[in-house]
């Protein structure tokens, strides 16, 4: 997996929620509380949605300036 490097060396949570043939994933970043959620389904696989996830989180974090 790549992510960015405004991301590395971060303390960040992921969790799936399977929702039928939905996945709902949370990631949430632990130094500034921020937390995301994004939605995808089962057949995008567990690696596609977890960085996506993590792209909407460091959107998130630019967007507050907090990275």
């Amino acid at each position: 997996m790549d992510i960015s490097d405004s991301l590395k060396n971060r303390e960040i949570i992921i969790e799936f929620f399977p929702i039928g043939q939905l996945v709902k994933v949370t990631a949430m970043d632990v130094k500034t509380l921020t937390e995301i959620s994004i939605q995808g389904p089962k057949s995008a696989g567990e690696e596609t949605l977890k960085l996506n996830a993590l792209k909407r989180l460091e959107y998130v974090l630019k967007k507050k300036a907090l990275i």
